[in-house]
């Protein structure tokens, strides 16, 4: 059973990187009419990479789920294959090369996981630790002389030539102890108060852990002017309180808390004022041409999309330049101008997709943390996909996230690699049969020897 899985693992990521090569060649004919010198280069760069993280799979985690490591090598090849793309016109912004190597880095990190977390409830005994690293990493960017500020936000950290974001490994460990502390906490968070419009309220006395959520992320917001993290944090929080206790309210109490906090930064900081403002009214003509904060870039992502209609104008056949930031922050509005509607339909199916197989292991986990892990990892996920492609579509404030596993970048591509190994893991666990199920699988293909 297991060798027929990894065949159809393999054939999927064959199919895959197949995909991405065909994209790859459309945006040579489409641009200059011929196949790309480096097509070839580029392909077995790929190949080489999933074909390494599928045997590391293969041998450390031979029961876990089939489609995990397909679908995401389907979504990183079309994301080099769009700053690829974007290279062409603004070879200074973009680099596909560049972003190949945070790919090889992402793999190895992914490699690593899975090799040196052989039981990821492990993770459970060190719930406070990953708490204590998580808030570390969270204030990390306002350390005087290593915190930079970068295009007005201050979450990057300088070391050596290189930047880091880490905020993206942050949400990892806070996820971790979120999931170790509701599993201890449940039982009392699920208790409940008075009842108010036919929803039973959490005790006064158990909303302490809910107002320090709050308390981080509306700091994060106000001190390092990160709406993004923000939001995904303080959501992941409650997304999991909710899946922990099956409680309606805690919903309701979080989403006022947010809400109200939000309202309250923009009225005191500019910061985030401006961000409001460009969302209520992107197309006033002040904000349009205000030189920093204004509705410029997202504006020239609306015109994008708009103009790749139904089908997209092609690959190659576009203006992704025309974007500010399209190989970071607004990929999928270049993916959107030249994809087409089609196009972003099929690629939000593949997250969904990824989302889902994420969730199902944790409905197959057989122990309370790892559901509650698995079910935190697959919400930032699909909460991450749903921030940035909101904020680009103008169906929420921008943020400042970038699309996972798309947008150029090492930070965050990293982290997203550690995340979907970790759901390997614990798919592998969920999947595996009992000790003695496998003895008498084994002994039944002897005999059929």
């Amino acid at each position: 059973m297991t060798a027929k899985r990894r065949g159809a693992q393999l054939v999927l990521l064959a199919s895959a990187v197949a995909i991405v090569m065909v994209a790859y060649a459309n945006v040579g004919l489409g641009r200059d009419g011929t196949v790309p010198a480096g097509m070839l280069t580029y392909g077995l760069g790929l190949g080489g990479l999933v074909l390494a993280a599928y045997l590391v799979l293969a041998r450390f985690a031979p029961w876990a789920d089939p489609l995990l490591l397909p679908l995401v090598t389907l979504v990183n090849g079309l994301g080099l294959v769009m700053i690829y793309r974007i290279e062409l016109e603004a070879p200074k912004l973009a680099s596909a090369s560049t972003q190949l190597f945070w790919t090889a880095v992402g793999v190895v990190m992914f490699s690593v996981t899975l090799i040196v977390l052989r039981d990821h409830r492990a993770l459970q005994r060190m719930t406070y630790t990953a708490g204590f690293i998580g808030l570390g990493l969270l204030v990390l960017p306002l350390v005087p002389f290593i915190g930079k500020e970068i295009n007005g936000a201050r979450i990057w950290v300088g070391v050596g030539g290189f930047s880091i974001q880490p905020g993206e490994f942050a949400k990892l460990a806070l996820v971790v102890f979120f999931a170790g502390y509701l599993v201890a906490k449940r039982d009392v968070l699920a208790l409940a108060g008075r009842r108010l419009l036919l929803i039973d309220l959490p005790r006064a006395r158990d909303l302490g852990p809910v107002l320090i959520t709050w308390i981080v992320s509306v700091g994060v917001l106000i001190l390092e002017k990160d709406l993004g993290t923000s939001l995904l944090l303080f959501g992941a929080f409650v997304a999991m309180l909710y899946i922990s206790t099956q409680r309606t309210s805690w919903v309701l109490i979080g989403v006022l808390l947010f809400l109200g906090g939000a309202f309250v930064a923009g009225q005191l900081f500019d910061h985030v004022g401006d961000r409001f403002a460009v969302y209520l009214n992107p197309g006033d003509p002040e904000l349009y041409d205000r030189a920093f904060g204004g509705s410029f870039q997202l504006m020239q992502g609306l015109f994008g999309m708009g103009s790749g209609g139904i089908l997209g104008t092609g690959l190659g056949q576009g203006h992704p330049d025309l974007i500010p930031l399209s190989f970071s922050d607004f990929i999928f509005a270049a993916m959107g101008e030249e994809l087409g509607l089609t196009g972003l339909m099929a690629l939000l199916m593949v997250y969904a997709l990824i989302v889902e197989r994420g969730l199902r292991t944790g409905l197959a986990s057989r122990d309370p943390f790892s559901k509650l892990l698995a079910g935190g990892l697959a919400f930032i996920l699909a909460w991450q996909v749903f921030i940035i492609v909101g904020g680009v579509t103008n169906l929420i404030p921008l943020t400042g996230l970038v699309t996972p596993f798309m947008s150029q970048g090492g930070s965050a591509l990293l982290a997203n690699w550690m995340l979907i190994a970790l759901l390997v893991r614990m798919s592998d666990a969920a999947r595996r049969p009992p000790p003695q199920a496998i003895q008498d699988e084994g002994l039944t293909q002897v005999f059929q020897r």
